[in-house]
């Protein structure tokens, strides 16, 4: 017997959807962040923290974006490579300690 054809249906869409999800999450926090640390009085470390922020968010977007793309150039996208899912989650717990250093 041959296994009949995988249908993807919605779930591209799905994992898309979830990556804008959270890459906007990712942009709030940079922005309130580079908010906190340039409000009132500015110090070096704050800004240090925030310009760190804005890094992080880059990275985080390149691998997004990187991702998005493949996962709408086919029906069937390669899995994601560890070195990127371990990109995309130290860019991202990296940018909530980030802000929340910030805040406290």
């Amino acid at each position: 017997m041959t296994a009949p054809a995988r249908d993807p249906g919605l779930q591209p869409e799905r994992t898309r959807l979830a990556w804008r999800r959270t890459t906007l999450s990712a942009t709030v926090a940079a922005l309130l962040a580079a908010k906190t640390a340039l409000h009132g009085s500015t110090s070096a470390g704050g800004v240090l923290a925030c310009a760190a922020c804005c890094v992080l968010w880059l990275g985080f977007l390149l691998v997004a974006n990187r991702r998005i793309r493949a996962l709408a150039a086919t029906d069937r996208p390669p899995a994601l490579a560890p070195r990127q899912a371990a990109a995309a989650v130290l860019c991202t717990v990296a940018v909530a300690l980030c802000a929340a250093a910030l805040v406290v």
